[in-house]
């Protein structure tokens, strides 16, 4: 419970790996908000963990999640935590063959999303005189991301990203750091790829740990780093 009266906004919230991070900020004890734009979806993860808070919300509309947040900080007096676990994967294709258009649709969902969140929520974590921000990269950030080129390019620029908020905000008392997935243990992938070795995976659960210390006391030491949290994947 080393995060009782802490207000976080996790976004993705309801994917596979941010309802895992969801349910261990709330079990930490954090106010956890999520923006969503499914109702559908944010309604099962409600049934799942009641006292988690939703919000509808486009995070590529910069207006709107800069109104939002402000309405988020005033109702809970105000931000401490920034999870950006928004984003999503496309690709298989070698660069010349890869529409713009797919590079737009994953530059918008995994650098976007994440760019849009941090400028909204940065004043309010300020105004509360320090907090956390953790963004989920890839461990194809930091390879070649041959035939991924789109995604392992918005996903790298997410660590830049990470990396100047970093040296930003460190007189502000906020600390700035990324994790790595590999591919993770979910039922979409399991799906996706029904021949793979499931074993290797990393479970939702445990990188949801990881970020959890990164977003609590006992990590305000570490700022600017980038994680891997892929064990054996």
């Amino acid at each position: 419970m080393d995060l009782v009266g802490k207000v976080a906004i996790v976004t993705g919230g309801t994917g596979g790996l941010g309802v895992a991070v969801v349910e261990r900020l709330l079990t930490a004890g954090a106010t956890v908000i999520i923006p969503y734009v499914h109702q559908d979806a944010f309604q099962r993860l409600a049934t799942r963990l009641p006292t988690v808070i939703g919000v509808q919300l486009d995070l590529t509309d910069e207006t709107a999640t800069r109104s939002t947040y402000t309405t988020i900080a005033n109702a809970h007096g105000g931000i401490d935590i920034l999870v950006n676990a928004a984003g999503g994967f496309a690709g298989g294709e070698p660069v010349h063959q890869t529409s713009w258009e797919l590079w737009q649709s994953q530059i918008d969902i995994n650098l976007k999303t994440a760019v849009i969140s941090c400028a909204a929520a940065i004043p309010h974590l300020i105004a509360r005189g320090g907090g956390a921000i953790v963004n989920v990269s890839s461990r194809t950030a930091t390879q070649s991301g041959a035939n991924l080129a789109a995604y392992a390019t918005a996903k790298r620029a997410v660590l830049q990203l990470t990396e100047a908020l970093a040296v930003e905000l460190r007189p502000h008392n906020i600390t700035v750091n990324a994790v790595l997935p590999s591919v993770i243990d979910t039922p979409t992938n399991r799906a996706a790829m029904p021949k793979a070795n499931y074993e290797v995976w990393v479970k939702p659960a445990e990188i949801a740990e990881v970020i959890h210390f990164l977003v609590g006391p006992a990590a305000r030491i570490i700022s600017g780093a980038a994680i891997p949290v892929y064990g054996q994947a």
